[in-house]
């Protein structure tokens, strides 16, 4: 079962009920069912819900007549949203005890993503709210209900802005769950799963985007000193391992940064800078170390836009996966 519950933590006794029930059909497996429509230009053609057709992930969605234009549609629009106390407390889930994180918190984490779609389309989530498959959400064990995260892909770069309504997934090896639309604009139905990068949006940063779209004045700027190093947001392992953070050395002006490698000797560092020096890809580089670590950043840019567009500019000859970095 893709997701064992939806409704943590309204209903968790219930749910734990519904899903415990045995089938009644004792009869033969049903041939497959075949796909009754034919997708939309970019949409991949995967199998009914619950065909039992395909690798894993790959028969919840979508429906017979999906909306047109998915792939043109925009991040979860942002909002300043009261969190809702039934829906932050901590909850054991397969005696599992999950304590959801502080609003603000910096909390960034990597590991395997994956979607639900149309099984669960329909019903409530742990926020209340309904699912719907083709909007910008996604479920997370531990972020605050409701919240925003920008969720990347690492393999491709694809970066997307979804809504924290709902719980789950709950299995070691899962960081998060998206909808439907951002699973498709991330990349990733056809795969089923992909590494993905999860990012909290914090309070202050969501005040700037809306300020941003013209929604709200823009916050008056303040005199400071000149800026000091921040530290890394703290990134989780998948597995469990506990997490550190790391201070960022090196320029301290503020942007966006591509780290393009991460090495244990200051050499092998050096060595992937010179090479990148000697091409023509024109990235002003810096080797910075970080704890037992040396690590290679191009930058800043002025957006995180800019910064995944010099990321997908590399060749594909260095065989680097670059990660973006708010300082």
């Amino acid at each position: 079962m893709k997701r064992a519950f939806r409704l943590l933590p309204l209903a968790a006794a219930a749910l734990l009920a519904a899903c415990g029930t045995t089938p009644t059909e004792t009869s033969s497996r049903k041939p497959p069912a075949p796909v009754t429509a034919k997708p939309p230009p970019g949409i991949p053609a995967l199998p009914a819900a619950g065909s039992g057709r395909g690798a894993y992930y790959q028969d919840d969605g979508p429906g017979v007549n999906p909306p047109a234009g998915l792939l043109e549609t925009p991040d979860a629009e942002v909002r300043v949203d009261p969190l809702l106390p039934y829906s932050n407390r901590p909850y054991t889930v397969f005696g599992k005890t999950y304590k959801p994180t502080a609003l603000g918190a910096e909390f960034k984490q990597r590991g395997p993503g994956t979607w639900y779609g149309k099984k669960f389309h329909g019903q409530r989530t742990s926020s209340g709210e309904i699912y719907d498959m083709y909007k910008m959400t996604a479920a997370h064990p531990t972020l605050p209900i409701p919240s925003y995260a920008r969720v990347t892909n690492i393999s491709n770069g694809n970066s997307v802005v979804v809504r924290i309504n709902d719980r789950g997934p709950f299995h070691s090896t899962r960081i998060i769950d998206v909808s439907y639309t951002a699973a498709l604009k991330l990349g990733l139905l056809v795969n089923g799963s992909s590494q993905l990068e999860v990012e909290h949006i914090p309070p202050a940063e969501i005040e700037r985007m809306i300020a941003a779209r013209g929604s709200a004045p823009a916050p008056a700027p303040t005199q400071q000193a000149a800026p000091m190093p921040k530290a890394a947001p703290m990134l989780v392992s998948s597995s469990g391992d506990e997490a550190r953070a790391a201070v960022l050395g090196g320029s301290t002006e503020p942007g966006y940064y591509l780290q393009l490698g991460s090495y244990s000797r200051e050499d092998g560092a050096d060595g992937l800078r010179k090479r990148l020096e000697a091409s023509d890809a024109g990235l002003k580089l810096d080797v910075e170390q970080a704890g037992k670590f040396y690590r290679l950043f191009a930058g800043p840019y002025t957006s995180r836009e800019d910064a995944q567009a010099a990321g997908k500019a590399l060749s594909s000859n260095f065989k680097l996966k670059p990660i973006v970095i708010e300082r």
